[in-house]
């Protein structure tokens, strides 16, 4: 299948997650970013907005009753930036897990700034 975008993770967070599950979670994890690589239209049940976030998403994962998250975003259209992830064991997303995501997607962009001097 031809890749529509690319994966990139940030920094060491997602690889910490990804290593911590056992490897069913990473197989089904690694099915759900193909998907997001791969498909034109992503379903909402592989990625969702989170609202009230300036382009925030979460990859979802889930095995079974299951269920695990890993925050992303989109960079020039076509990149998908993984951060953080972890596993859902309340009905709402932990607000603390969201600032984390929010902190890395903005250190992200400073970053980037940085770098590129613009």
């Amino acid at each position: 299948m031809e890749k529509i975008r690319e994966i990139v993770a940030y920094k060491h967070y997602f690889e910490e997650f990804l290593l911590e599950q056992p490897k069913k979670v990473q197989d089904k994890i690694y099915k759900v970013l193909e998907a997001i690589e791969t498909l034109e239209r992503i379903p909402t049940n592989y990625l969702k907005l989170i609202v009230g976030t300036n382009g925030l998403y979460e990859a979802r994962i889930q095995l079974g009753s299951n269920i695990w998250r890993v925050f992303c975003f989109f960079d020039s259209g076509r990149l998908v930036i993984l951060l953080n992830g972890f596993q859902k064991k309340t009905q709402k997303t932990p607000k603390n897990e969201i600032e984390k995501a929010l902190n890395l997607m903005n250190e992200y962009y400073e970053n980037k700034k940085l770098q590129t001097g613009n």
